[in-house]
């Protein structure tokens, strides 16, 4: 199986934490650690492209949470959500509206709530066709996104432009405070191709060691 390997590994081997923030934020806020995290992955750049992968519900108030916390570096800003999502382009406006540089765009869903594996992995198979020219016209540097199904193709799409040496975004995957003991189909698909893969409970992080443990985020 490919797979990517991961600042973290010698970064932070046997340790939950980092112990140091670059960020004007309190170092006892795990928000702030991750805003570090996030700021080291490029640190000789001034500016960056990164591509927010968006979901509705708990999903898109865990990620407000962490936008909220990073600095205008990091723009124009990219949100992907499904085109069956009726909930998050409202929230993103309302969100972003004091900045001019942000893009919206959906793309199928790549899997729908009970909808069988079989049938799953053709529309995913689309999905992942439908995001490639996207993927190819923004050129991420970063991708961030935490759980939802639809966060899978676009980061496929991303890994196949790295592949073939067009583009290399670096991927952190932030999983939903929701998932205490198993990883979502999402984040098991993506612990293996992240460059960054959070958790936010002790259990997981003893059961995925590539994981960096920050804590509750939100």
């Amino acid at each position: 199986m490919l797979s990517r390997s991961s600042p973290t590994d010698k970064r932070w081997a046997g340790s939950s934490l980092p112990t140091h923030t670059i960020f004007p934020l309190p170092s006892s806020t795990v928000t702030g650690i991750l805003v570090t995290l996030l700021q080291e992955t490029q640190l000789t750049k001034k500016k960056y492209y990164p591509f927010i992968l968006f979901f509705t519900g708990g999903h898109t108030t865990e990620i407000l949470r962490l936008l909220s916390c990073l600095s205008e570096s990091y723009s124009p800003r990219h949100y992907i959500f499904a085109d069956s999502d009726k909930m998050s382009e409202a929230k993103i406006r309302s969100f972003e509206q004091k900045r001019a540089e942000f893009t919206l765009d959906r793309i199928p869903r790549s899997r729908e709530v009970r909808q069988s594996w079989t049938s799953s992995v053709v529309t995913t198979l689309y999905s992942i066709l439908y995001s490639l020219p996207l993927t190819y016209k923004l050129k991420p540097d970063l991708i961030l996104c935490n759980g939802p199904g639809t966060c899978v193709p676009v980061c496929i799409s991303a890994l196949l432009l790295g592949l073939l040496g067009i583009k290399r975004a670096i991927i952190v995957y932030v999983e939903s405070i929701c998932r205490v003991e198993t990883l979502s189909l999402s984040g098991k698909i993506l612990y293996y191709f992240s460059d960054y893969f959070i958790v936010q409970w002790p259990d997981l992080k003893e059961k995925y060691p590539k994981s960096v443990y920050l804590g509750r985020i939100v």
